[in-house]
């Protein structure tokens, strides 16, 4: 129970959302809005403890899991701050979420939102190596775990690493798992960050259009090319690196 006077940073405990998953809620908005920038620094365990009424090992363990994704720095003896630049982590396994689901017990599904092609605008190009409005393929799927929406995944393809992904149903195979058995990867960039979803990732994780989320931004190298570039968005009171549901 919250203690008179206390300010009511959390929302009302909820079964299903753990307190440590609210606190990282907390923060994960606050940096998302921008109210704390690059470097700032964030409340101690000790304020945190105080403002929210929670136990030193649940606010630990929150900003332990933040630290962990590299969204926050903790330096011992002076405090916790935001990480500075957008993180960009080289400590990321590449994982299919379909056999990280079953490891845990899980049964994943998938929802196919749209699969076909597009023109490469500026940035894609740039992104890719390409030329502008060259081809690219596009898929667009929701991934659940035990009927759960876990990851938003929008995903860009260059045709000459998999030229038959169109072709193939991704409610049964993972497009992760196809790329990897078409071109196998080399060189793997991460860059992950704070965000607030578009309203139709929202609807699509069936989560409250506010809720904060982590963005995953993942471009993978093959044959000495860029094959694929990914944005998985996943909730953050649902996700943590390493495991998309706690």
């Amino acid at each position: 129970m919250q203690a008179a006077g206390r300010p009511a940073l959390l929302p009302t405990p909820s079964p299903a959302t753990p307190r440590y998953q609210q606190i990282k809620a907390f923060i994960l908005s606050r940096v998302a809005s921008g109210e704390w920038g690059a470097e700032d620094r964030v409340p101690s365990e000790h304020e945190l403890v105080r403002l929210t009424g929670v136990s030193r090992v649940t606010v630990n363990r929150a900003l332990r899991e933040l630290a962990d994704a590299g969204l926050l720095v903790r330096v011992q003896g002076v405090g916790t701050f935001v990480a500075g630049a957008k993180p960009q982590s080289n400590l990321l396994e590449l994982r299919d979420i379909a056999e990280e689901i079953g490891e845990r017990g899980g049964t994943h599904g998938a929802e196919v939102l749209s699969l076909g092609r597009l023109r490469a605008d500026a940035a894609m190009a740039a992104a890719f190596g390409l030329p502008e409005r060259a081809e690219l393929f596009e898929v667009r799927l929701v991934h659940r775990e035990d009927g759960v929406a876990v990851q938003f995944e929008e995903r860009l393809v260059n045709p000459v690493i998999a030229p038959r992904f169109l072709e193939q149903d991704f409610t049964r195979i993972t497009p992760y798992r196809y790329l990897t058995s078409c071109a196998p990867p080399e060189r793997v960039e991460h860059v992950v960050e704070a965000t607030r979803p578009a309203p139709e990732i929202a609807a699509a994780l069936d989560i409250p259009p506010d809720e904060p989320c982590l963005l995953v931004h993942r471009r993978t190298w093959s044959w000495r090319v860029v094959a694929t570039r990914a944005f998985l968005t996943h909730p953050g009171t649902r996700y943590r690196l390493g495991s998309a549901l706690d």
